[in-house]
């Protein structure tokens, strides 16, 4: 499993951890049913505090993408209730929105920004 995080970012590696890993899932390179990495395995991995770690896959277990086996660890596990999914989308994005129409970007531009993001993912599910 391929991580990428920016140690002089100022978003948490939590945070970071936790974005990678939905973004794998959104890009079909992790799917449901897929073991994660031992907390201690993606620590060591990734350079970083066993606890961090941790921290992540609690947060992703509360959203709803991780469920813990006690044989199997930590593994994807996508939270089907679509209205509760939406609502989540709804409350994130509403900062977004606000940042983006106080520098004067159109809903048109969202809109655009949307599709191609949902086309990139929509590409990524294709290849399987």
């Amino acid at each position: 499993m391929y991580i990428e995080i920016d140690f002089n970012s100022d978003e948490a590696i939590y945070s970071q951890l936790c974005d990678q890993i939905i973004m794998g899932i959104a890009a079909a390179r992790l799917n449901d049913g897929d073991p994660l990495p031992s907390v201690r395995q993606l620590a060591n991995d990734i350079g970083i505090n066993m606890h961090t770690v941790n921290k992540a896959y609690t947060v992703l277990r509360q959203q709803g993408y991780v469920k813990v086996d006690r044989r199997r660890g930590a593994v994807i596990s996508v939270d089907p209730d679509k209205a509760i999914a939406l609502e989540e989308l709804g409350e994130s994005l509403r900062v977004d929105i606000a940042r983006a129409f106080c520098r004067n970007i159109s809903r048109e531009d969202v809109h655009k920004l949307v599709d191609r993001i949902f086309d990139d993912y929509a590409s990524d599910h294709s290849k399987e």
